[in-house]
């Protein structure tokens, strides 16, 4: 997450793997929230800023593509360990 401290970062990431869960309809806990929101951070500057090219600055923007990323992860993690 660029432009912010690390303490900001987990806040943002705990966040980001809620809103994640809401969008997905899903009930991980707040380990798997932190989890998401954490990797989700790193999936979407990658998917923002590597691959699209935009970047971006501070903790709004941060939230955005942690959120995107958590969403993407969340969604792949879904699909490796499906309960069936």
């Amino acid at each position: 997450m660029v432009g912010v401290n690390w303490f900001v970062a987990i806040l943002i990431g705990i966040f980001a793997g809620w809103v994640a869960e809401k969008v997905l309809r899903r009930d991980d806990g707040l380990l798997m929230n932190l989890l998401a929101g954490l990797v989700g951070g790193l999936v979407g500057k990658w998917l923002i800023v590597d691959l699209l090219g935009f970047h971006y600055m501070g903790w709004v923007s941060s939230a955005i593509a942690a959120i995107i990323g958590a969403v993407v992860f969340l969604f792949l993690w879904g699909l490796i360990f499906r309960k069936r």
